[in-house]
């Protein structure tokens, strides 16, 4: 499948093996004609103005993932499949990516089974584009990132005053409280979480030059235990602390009011359909997939 290479690219990490949810999320029907989580993204985000798409998958789930795509997906699409050979992190899935990303190339990262929305994934699109040599995060208000009244963990941003992230804080167990707050049962404090605050997803933009400081970080890990998992944010928190990071050590946070929106509970799933199913009848998101494609 081809398409534009001129726009940017974004990796897609659909590795992961949903012990939680017991199937494979990025496949889960959630649109009103059962269209797969996966499906939703990639559609929002070919609108939104990525030109391709990198699909990082694997053993377990991988190769049910690659025969959906490979058979229901249009032609003129651009997208590449990589494999992740062990489950060390996502910063090991980026890697996994890197032989289909060009020298030089700025790109976004994404969750396989989070819709973010094209809004969202526009900041994010436009931003590769303006400053390819900075890193991004797309942060959304944790009002907008939590459906149902299961805990979930989300990583809370700390910002300085020019918008620059200063620290992820990942809080688990966290759920709705009362209207437009929530509560972290992690023992942690604050227990009060306001929803406006902003919280990573996992919709990062990093410059070309991040993908030797994740080669680094799974080098040295790789030293203390070749089973080490080793994760975006702890990467990301690292450079923030380290004054030789320069610019590399400097992320923008963009906020966004769009909703993300995921499975990660199997009570969930009809909870996600509802809400797609009503920005559908609000006409916030169009009925049908891949409104870009020609």
């Amino acid at each position: 499948m081809s398409g534009d290479r001129s726009e940017p690219v974004l990796v897609v990490l659909a590795a992961g093996r949903a012990r939680r949810f017991g199937g494979v999320k990025p496949l889960a029907p959630v649109g009103p004609a059962g269209e797969p989580v996966l499906d939703l993204l990639a559609s929002d985000a070919l609108a939104a103005g990525f030109g391709s798409l990198v699909l990082v998958l694997g053993s377990a789930t991988g190769p049910a993932v690659r025969y959906h795509v490979e058979r229901t997906w249009p032609t003129p699409i651009e997208v590449h499949f990589a494999e992740q050979l062990a489950p060390i992190g996502t910063v090991d899935a980026v890697l996994a990516a890197s032989s289909h990303l060009r020298d030089g190339e700025a790109f976004g990262v994404a969750n396989a089974d989070d819709i973010y929305g094209r809004a969202a994934l526009s900041l994010l699109a436009q931003r590769l584009r303006s400053h390819p040599a900075d890193n991004a995060l797309v942060g959304f208000r944790l009002r907008n990132a939590v459906i149902g009244d299961k805990p979930v963990t989300r990583g809370v941003c700390a910002l300085n005053d020019h918008g620059t992230l200063v620290s992820i804080e990942e809080r688990r167990n966290v759920v709705a409280s009362g209207p437009g707050s929530f509560a972290a049962g992690d023992g942690l404090q604050p227990a009060a979480l306001d929803g406006d605050v902003l919280v990573s997803m996992n919709l990062w933009g990093f410059a070309a030059a991040m993908r030797d400081v994740f080669s680094g970080a799974m080098k040295s890990a790789s030293e203390a235990s070749e089973d080490a998992e080793v994760l975006l944010p702890e990467v990301v928190g690292a450079l923030l602390g380290d004054p030789s990071a320069g610019r590399l050590g400097q992320f923008t946070v963009i906020p966004t009011e769009d909703r993300c929106i995921g499975v990660t509970h199997p009570g969930d799933l009809a909870l996600v359909q509802a809400d797609l199913a009503g920005q559908i009848g609000r006409g916030e998101r169009p009925g049908e997939l891949w409104p870009s494609v020609k």
